[in-house]
C-alpha cells in the first residue's frame, strides 16, 4: 500500500470505530446513572454520610452522563475497536501472521477490561482515600465534572497500559522485539514507565505514581517472559526446518 492508501485505510477504520462507539452510546446512556453511581462509589463511600458531589453549571449533569455513556460505549465495543486496529495493520502482515486476528482481539479486550478493573478495585480506592485524607482539614465540595475527568483519565490510562503483554506477544511473533532486547533496555523502560505513570496519575504526588508504576513494572516483566516463550518456540521451529528429512 502507498502512503495515501494507508491514510485512506486509517480514515476508514477511524470512521467505522466512530460509528461503532456512537452506537454503543445509546445503551450506555440508559445505564449512565447506574454506571455513574458505580464510578463514584470509591469516593462517596469514604465521604461523610449524606455528602453529594456538586455541579456549577446547569448543563453539567447532562454532560457528565454523556461522558459516562461514551466511556461505557468504549468498553462495550472494545472487541470491534481492536478488530479495526488489526484491520489497519493487517495489510503489512504475511498470510500466516494474519491468522492471529482473533487471539489479538480476544486478549486485547481481556487485558483492556482487566486493566480498568484493576485500576477501579485496587488503585483508585486507595487514591481517593489518600486525597480525601489529605484534605480532611477542609470542607469538601467536589465538582462532578472534575471528578469524572479524574476517574476516566485514570481508568482508561491503566486499561491501555495493560495492553503491554498483548502488544509484546505480537511484536515478538513478528520478530520486532526479543526477551533479551527487553532485558537489555530495562533501564530505559523503567524511565518510560515512570513518565507514563506521572502522565496517567491525576495528581503530581510521588506516592500515587509509584503505586501505578509497580504493576506496570510487573507487566513489563510478564512481557519479557512472553517474549522469551515466543522466541523459544520460533527457534525450535527454525531448527526443525533446518534438520534434514529422514
Amino acid at each position: 500500500m502507498t502512503f495515501l492508501e494507508h491514510l485512506e485505510e486509517l480514515r476508514k477504520r477511524i470512521f467505522i470505530s466512530f460509528l461503532v462507539v456512537l452506537g454503543g452510546v445509546v445503551p450506555g446512556w440508559f445505564l449512565s446513572k447506574k454506571l455513574y453511581t458505580v464510578l463514584t462509589l470509591p469516593l462517596t463511600q469514604i465521604l461523610p454520610e449524606g455528602t453529594k458531589l456538586v455541579f456549577t453549571r446547569v448543563t453539567e449533569p447532562f454532560l457528565v452522563y454523556m461522558k459516562v455513556a461514551f466511556f461505557a460505549a468504549i468498553f462495550f465495543t472494545a472487541p470491534v475497536l481492536f478488530y479495526q486496529v488489526w484491520r489497519f495493520v493487517s495489510p503489512g502482515l504475511y498470510k500466516k501472521e494474519k491468522r492471529y486476528v482473533w487471539p489479538f482481539v480476544v486478549f486485547s479486550t481481556l487485558f483492556f477490561s482487566g486493566g480498568a478493573l484493576f485500576g477501579y478495585y485496587i488503585v483508585f480506592p486507595w487514591a481517593c482515600r489518600f486525597f480525601i485524607t489529605i484534605g480532611s482539614d477542609f470542607q469538601s465540595m467536589i465538582v462532578i465534572n472534575d471528578f469524572l475527568n479524574f476517574t476516566l483519565k485514570f481508568l482508561i490510562g491503566i486499561a491501555l497500559v495493560f495492553e503491554m503483554p498483548t502488544l509484546v506477544f505480537f511484536l515478538a511473533k513478528l520478530g520486532v522485539v526479543t526477551a533479551r532486547g527487553m532485558v537489555r533496555k530495562f533501564k530505559y523502560a523503567l524511565l518510560i514507565i515512570f513518565i507514563v505513570a506521572a502522565i496517567i496519575t491525576p495528581s503530581p504526588d510521588v506516592v500515587s505514581q509509584v503505586v501505578l508504576a509497580v504493576p506496570m513494572l510487573g507487566l513489563y516483566g510478564l512481557s519479557i517472559v512472553i517474549a522469551w516463550f515466543v522466541g523459544r518456540g520460533k527457534r525450535k521451529r527454525e531448527r526443525a526446518e533446518q534438520e534434514p528429512a529422514g
